[in-house]
């Protein structure tokens, strides 16, 4: 167990990750996601563990990203980077998209490729950044209670940075997530094949576990394979070269708030709930400006 992360083993051949912060709706700061990637690193490296769980503690799967974190640069400094992009501390749009290909594209992508069957459990809300963290998963199970939410059209940046949407569900109601930020509740997820299987609130823990044992009995060479097989097709569509194009535009449309705002997002568009705790002049991912 670290300061935000639950490691355990309920069964022979199950690793369950429980994300542990549920005071702040498990709201992603720089440890948090660091921890969470050491976990995924944990039960990749183990060899008895098949398949993993990825669930959450509290109301709330997770809130996204906690932008209500300071001295988030000397906080990354604390930890070893899994990507190259590690020029984070320098001035302008280049060392905040280093920062978000670290934290952000390249942990998500990391996850998704993950050579073992990844389980994400859902309940309550899971917005924006929070997409970050089920989106990578082969397979989601969601409590009746879930939704998924996309909200940040309205900080002025056409969606988060790992752009998984038109590949999670059709691009028409991709449009929808993003243009009016309405969330999508458990069963629409089923339906538009987002999640697998939804299931009463009580109940989200044993149907991830029930669903994990039927792939923990399949040989693990196979599902490597199958799951290395569509992620495959996937990027021979082109999922690989879209993200990064929609990542290019998230980091333009940064800039441009910086330009108009002074803040790396539309300020108005931040929920009044944050707004009583965030730092001005700590914004996120804002690289230092270098003195003279």
């Amino acid at each position: 167990m670290t300061d935000f992360m639950i490691y355990e083993k309920p069964e022979p051949g199950i690793a369950r990750i429980v994300m542990n912060r549920p005071e702040a709706a498990n709201a992603q700061d720089t440890q948090f996601l660091y921890e969470l990637n050491a976990c995924f690193d944990r039960a990749a490296r183990e060899d008895d563990v098949r398949v993993i769980i990825l669930a959450a503690n509290g109301k709330h799967f997770s809130s996204g990203h906690d932008i209500r974190e300071t001295d988030h640069h000397d906080h990354q400094d604390q930890y070893t980077p899994v990507t190259p992009y590690q020029q984070h501390r320098r001035p302008g749009a280049e060392g905040r998209m280093s920062r978000e290909e670290e934290l952000y594209t390249g942990l998500s992508e990391r996850w998704r490729n993950i050579p073992k069957v990844t389980i994400a459990a859902v309940q309550g809300k899971c917005v924006s950044g929070g997409l970050l963290l089920c989106w990578p998963c082969d397979l989601i199970v969601a409590s009746d209670d879930a939704q998924f939410v996309e909200v940040t059209v309205a900080m002025g940046i056409a969606g988060v940075e790992w752009f998984a949407h038109p590949w999670e569900m059709n691009p028409r109601k991709a449009k929808e997530m993003l243009l009016t930020g309405e969330p999508i509740g458990a069963e629409e997820a089923r339906q538009l094949g987002m999640v697998n299987k939804v299931v009463p609130r009580a109940e989200l823990p044993e149907a991830a576990l029930e669903l994990a044992r039927k792939i923990a009995r399949q040989p693990t060479f196979a599902t490597r394979m199958a799951k290395l097989a569509v992620n495959s097709a996937q990027d021979a569509q082109g999922r690989h070269s879209a993200m990064q194009t929609a990542f290019a535009l998230h980091q333009l449309q940064h800039s441009h708030c910086m330009e108009v705002y002074g803040l790396p997002v539309d300020p108005s568009g931040i929920h009044g709930s944050v707004k009583n705790s965030y730092a001005e002049g700590e914004e996120p991912f804002r690289a230092p400006v270098k003195a003279g």
